[in-house]
């Protein structure tokens, strides 16, 4: 039974449905979906069509906006919104450390995370449509994973969409998870050096914790252990549109004179816990790199082995000169599954699938070359998540695929940029621009 209720300018009805965990079987064990519906509070009786969002992750459930937050504004002057909780995220059917176990043991379950890529993600988009429009194509907007997902929609059952947006989500269409963090290092070496020349004070900083990192490693509130490669994975913040100052923020403060001499405060640590902290998306972790997994090859724990081909990235190695301590993010590595109380119990399960070689095809470059579907792609230069290049020979792939390539936002434009965004990338699928 659906409940509708109010926010300020919107109708919200809550939806749920059933889908097969594995479409290839049908008969087959079933899992819930969760979605909300939100339509424009004067536009209730009206004939529109739908938009279904998929959000940026994996392993995230889609934003619980209030009222017409970011680019909701936009998409309620002639649609209805379906926020989809993708399968394993916020209210469908979540899989985390508490109800994985219900699952067996590590290898049943990464057999059952196997179910929970773009591929599934679309198929379970397919199957609750005809509930939703009565059969007719929707519009889809993909944010990053979400527009990796998009791609594969359009691969895989594009007529059941009548328009595509994508922002700051081309993936590579055959590369292998190395190829891909061989393109992320430099990249995000780049952000970090911008960082710096912003905020010179921050080398010092920045250096001065990750030494006192190698000579203490506290345990965060909550059990998190901060060791130097986890304060290196704060540089995730610097593919944000304002992530540079929050990073710069966050170091000016971190330390703190107690009797027995300089330690980390604990406002420090608590925000640092909160950053990186899985315990809400531990999907992202498990799944991160399956999103690359394709022909036939592990994905080995890519981000780990490819971070050797960079000594520059070590930070003890810098602490023995006076060069700056560099950032990651953007990536997952085995110590994650070590430092973080929420990944630990899982982490043979991650094991298991980074060790998977039997990945189905994401993407199917004949179809994409033949596409029909007006599509829109926003490419932000320099994107610290995805590689700007990979981006452009995807962009070149599909049939039609129209970009807008901008470096006046970062990864998270569609939020930041909210209407205006969406409003540049729906006129590029009418050829209005």
């Amino acid at each position: 039974m659906s409940v509708s209720y109010r926010q300020p300018g919107v109708v919200l009805t809550d939806r749920r449905f059933t889908v097969p965990l594995d479409h290839d079987d049908p008969a087959g064990e079933r899992i819930e979906l969760y979605a909300r519906e939100v339509v424009a509070s004067d536009r209730t009786d009206a004939e529109l069509p739908w938009l279904v969002y998929l959000q940026g992750g994996p392993g995230f459930g889609a934003n619980r906006f209030v009222g017409r937050e970011a680019w909701l504004e936009r998409a309620l002057r002639e649609y209805r919104v379906l926020l989809l909780d993708q399968r394993g995220t916020g209210a469908s059917s979540p899989a985390n450390r508490q109800t994985l176990p219900l699952r067996g043991d590590p290898r049943a379950q990464a057999d059952y995370l196997a179910h929970f890529r773009a591929d599934s993600i679309v198929r379970d988009c397919e199957a609750v449509r005809p509930e939703v429009t009565g059969g007719a194509p929707w519009a889809v907007l993909g944010q990053s994973f979400g527009g990796f997902c998009t791609v594969t929609y359009l691969s895989i059952a594009p007529e059941g969409l009548r328009t595509a947006v994508i922002t700051g989500g081309l993936p590579t269409l055959d590369g292998h998870a190395d190829d891909v963090y061989r393109a992320a290092y430099p990249r995000i070496e780049r952000k970090v050096a911008a960082h710096y020349a912003r905020y010179p004070q921050d080398v010092e900083r920045a250096r001065r914790i990750a030494g006192h990192l190698l000579e203490h490693e506290p345990v965060l509130h909550g059990g998190p252990r901060l060791t130097v490669e986890a304060f290196q994975s704060l540089g995730i913040l610097l593919g944000r549109g304002d992530g540079s100052h929050r990073l710069h923020f966050l170091l000016e403060d971190a330390f703190v004179h107690t009797p027995q001499g300089p330690a980390l405060s604990d406002a420090f640590q608590e925000e640092v816990r909160g950053l990186l902290s899985f315990a809400g998306h531990p999907l992202y972790a498990l799944l991160h790199e399956a999103c690359y997994g394709q022909g036939g090859r592990p994905t080995a724990w890519s981000a780990e082995r490819v971070r050797a081909e960079f000594p520059q990235f070590d930070a003890a190695r810098t602490l023995t000169g006076d060069g700056p301590v560099l950032f990651t993010g953007e990536s997952v590595h085995p110590w994650t599954f070590d430092t973080d109380p929420a990944l630990r119990p899982l982490r043979d399960t991650a094991e298991e699938l980074a060790a998977r070689t039997d990945w189905a095809p994401l993407y199917d470059p004949a179809r994409l070359a033949a596409n029909e579907v007006p599509v829109a792609a926003a490419i932000y230069h320099d994107d610290m998540y995805v590689d700007t290049a990979h981006s452009l020979r995807t962009a070149r792939a599909v049939r039609g695929l129209r970009t807008w390539v901008t470096d006046e936002f970062e990864h998270d434009g569609v939020r930041a940029g909210g209407p205006r965004v969406l409003d540049r990338l729906l006129a590029l699928t009418r050829d209005e621009d």
